[in-house]
């Protein structure tokens, strides 16, 4: 029997977490443990949050270990508790951004602090103690098997999904009344919003493009530090605090609505473990431009255009085209309906159950 640990929260990990749990027909539990573990970021050793969170951890790992049978845990950042577990256990693994953080390489989030190194290690021999590992993308195998020397035997891709039912074209509101180009996601460093900011500059120089806006859905980010501070001195250094709408965290059901009401979706992303932006614009029958780098040209296939994140040229060309070429247009909204109905939770928790029987044939 394998118990499916799924997380409440509003973080995409979550999401993950949630839709499978919709999907899957074994038990489950429910916890909003890592919705809380997930606010801890940057925080001292010896803060009241701190000291807490060590008996919650410790409640929580009780809690795991009166399970019977085999537990599968929804994300990576869950690993630290399976140090602590006297089960087997499957783990979910997303991407290894803080791992690249924690290990010196370029900001993708931020640099983490003392205890959050120690509870990264955590997580880390974490996964490499499960018997077996989920990863999201092929992508994210890749790394697995490069920076925490993974055996490729022990992991299996299994690709998120998009709700069907919900994110579909709807031609009937728009939230928005002026054209707009679409952002969706954090302002992490690693989602690379400065570069559209500048591409987006760069368009507004052109007289066609005078009423265009840009439209940046979402929160900025977690509290480690101020990402909306950053990113509005960049608004304001470029000219653009007229032309940049922020909405703030936008409720699943009103998302549909605009990537409809959107020109076009650009997310010229540096790093992504999956990346749902683009699949749920392409269901939404919204034109897709995305980086060609880390997952998204797996998610995106033919479904849009992919650019060199690091082009600004090529960011700018892309949406230059998609704004005045109306066929080509069309032909990104067919191309990325088509691509997006290959991803389905229904799906996702079917192979996940390919995955469950795996391991206890195993054991």
């Amino acid at each position: 029997m394998i118990t499916f640990v799924a997380t409440q929260g509003l973080g995409a990990m979550d999401l993950y977490s949630q839709k499978l749990a919709e999907n899957l027909n074994g038990p489950i539990i429910w916890t909003d443990h890592y919705q809380r573990i997930a606010e801890l970021f940057n925080i001292s050793w010896f803060s009241w949050k701190s000291l807490m969170s060590l008996w919650e951890n410790w409640q929580f790992v009780r809690r795991l270990n009166r399970l019977d049978g085999i537990l599968h845990l929804p994300n990576h950042h869950l690993g630290r508790y399976g140090n602590f577990l006297k089960r087997p256990f499957i783990i979910t693994v997303h991407d290894l951004i803080r791992y690249f953080d924690w290990k010196g390489f370029p900001v993708s989030i931020h640099k983490p602090n003392c205890r959050d190194r120690f509870y990264l290690k955590l997580d880390y021999q974490g996964i490499k103690k499960a018997q077996k590992i989920i990863a999201v993308s092929q992508n994210t195998k890749r790394d697995l098997i490069k920076y925490l020397e993974i055996p490729e035997k022990k992991i299996s891709v299994v690709y998120e999904g998009v709700d069907h039912n919900l994110f579909k074209p709807m031609k009937s509101k728009r939230l928005v009344n002026v054209p707009y180009i679409l952002f969706v996601g954090s302002e992490h460093p690693r989602k690379n919003l400065v570069s559209l900011l500048k591409a987006f500059k760069k368009l507004k120089e052109e007289k066609r493009f005078k009423d265009l806006k840009l439209v940046k859905v979402g929160k900025a980010g977690g509290k480690e530090a101020d990402f909306r501070k950053q990113t509005r001195e960049v608004v304001q250094s470029l000219g653009l605090e007229k032309e940049v709408i922020f909405t703030e965290f936008v409720p699943q059901e009103e998302l549909p609505l605009y990537y409809s009401g959107a020109e076009c979706l650009v997310f010229p992303s540096l790093f992504e473990g999956f990346g749902f932006p683009p699949l749920e614009a392409m269901a939404s029958g919204c034109p897709v431009i995305a980086s060609n780098v880390a997952s998204l040209p797996e998610i995106v296939g033919d479904g849009g255009l992919l650019v060199d994140p690091h082009n600004l040229n090529e960011i700018v060309k892309a949406i230059r085209e998609v704004l005045i070429d109306g066929q080509l247009k069309k032909e990104l909204v067919l191309k990325g309906l088509k691509r997006a109905k290959l991803f389905s939770w229904k799906k996702t928790a079917k192979e996940t159950v390919e995955v469950y029987k795996e391991v206890e044939n195993l054991l």
